[in-house]
């Protein structure tokens, strides 16, 4: 496979695709967790309680056209090798849980990716929208609206006083997740990073890294969540994200201006030197190529380098993950053959930037 097809073919559409702020804001996710009255959850569930919820939920959804982001298919996990559920992990489409018990769950992924639906993860349902740029309130509506086509036709387990009852205790209420995937070097380079993790703290938010809990921040690339599920309606835990998140952005350019302004030479010398490991390099670990990666789109950003698309972070930041190094190799890598794999891949990709200015 030739990388322009590896890379057609691996990266999610959206992730080409251009959003408001999409300079600081990689993407924006809302999920919903919900669960049916009159089965057992997830946690306790039967086989043939695991299949009938498969099949409920495909019925009323598989094969479903929804406008702008194109038909619902259903994948069951467990006819995947587990390579391909970890590529779907790391594309963000199903969750690590879901991947590793995988034998009753199921997914409905849209042609674009920007809708997957989890089935039989720690709850029945869970409707993930994921969309390029800060666009907190449109992954919200077309999340809703997936959730009212499956609630006219299955009886959700609902609390008057409560909300929706999901498995966690932290999810119940609404059962939403809203976050924000945020690119923040200038915070990080200018020591601001953890004053402000400490003031979205205490805003009831929570702050991880790029794959969720227990994940470090690499390549300066940090997720921002509510805490709280419980007391609030969806659109107002979307809306007050999306002003913590506004102003981090601000936050976030008034850092970059400052080292541009006290310390440009040094930040142009950082840019160029990661740019040249980029290219040049044999051997990669994942840290390295994730602060490596970083420093380039910073240098994209700020125009230092102008002939290099500002989307090659967030792809190479998927595709040189474990499971897409081993998908491109044709099968399984040593962590040593994944190093020097991955160092290829980004010769390549880098490479292919470059065309354009050869002919």
């Amino acid at each position: 496979m030739t990388i322009e097809n590896f890379m057609n073919k691996a990266i999610s559409p959206w992730m080409n695709q251009e959003g408001p702020a999409s300079d600081i804001v990689m993407s924006s996710r809302v999920r919903l967790a919900r669960n049916v009255r009159d089965l057992s959850f997830p946690t306790v569930f039967t086989e043939e309680e695991a299949g009938k919820m498969l099949r409920k939920v495909e019925n009323r959804l598989g094969g479903q056209y929804l406008p702008g982001l194109g038909t619902l298919e259903m994948v069951r996990l467990k006819e995947l090798q587990p390579l391909e559920r970890q590529v779907l992990v790391e594309k963000h489409l199903i969750s690590p849980l879901l991947a590793k018990e995988f034998e009753m769950g199921g997914v409905l992924i849209t042609e674009n990716e920007e809708v997957s639906i989890m089935v039989n993860e720690e709850d029945h349902i869970r409707i993930q929208c994921l969309f390029p740029g800060l666009q907190l309130r449109e992954a919200l509506d077309v999340a809703s609206r997936i959730d009212d086509l499956l609630e006219n036709e299955l009886d959700y387990a609902f609390d008057e006083k409560l909300g929706y009852l999901t498995s966690c205790p932290t999810n119940v209420g609404t059962g939403l997740r809203a976050s924000v995937m945020l690119h923040l070097p200038g915070l990080v380079l200018t020591r601001q990073i953890d004053r402000i993790i400490s003031a979205i703290n205490q805003l009831g938010l929570v702050v991880r890294g790029m794959y969720g809990e227990g994940s470090e921040a690499l390549g300066n690339i940090f997720q921002i969540s509510n805490q709280m599920t419980l007391g609030k309606t969806e659109e107002t835990i979307a809306e007050d994200l999306d002003s913590v998140v506004k102003q981090i952005i601000m936050q976030e350019k008034v850092a970059r201006d400052t080292l541009v302004q006290s310390s440009n030479i040094q930040l142009e010398d950082r840019v160029f030197r990661s740019l040249g490991i980029l290219s040049n390099a044999r051997i990669l670990e994942s840290k390295e190529a994730a602060k490596c990666l970083s420093d380039v789109r910073l240098g994209i950003d700020l125009g230092f380098i102008p002939n290099i698309t500002k989307h090659i972070l967030n792809e190479l930041m998927v595709v040189t993950q474990p499971g897409f190094l081993q998908r491109y190799a044709g099968g399984p890598l040593n962590p040593k053959e994944r190093d020097i794999r991955r160092a290829s891949l980004i010769r390549e990709r880098l490479a292919l930037e470059d065309k354009p200015n050869e002919e």
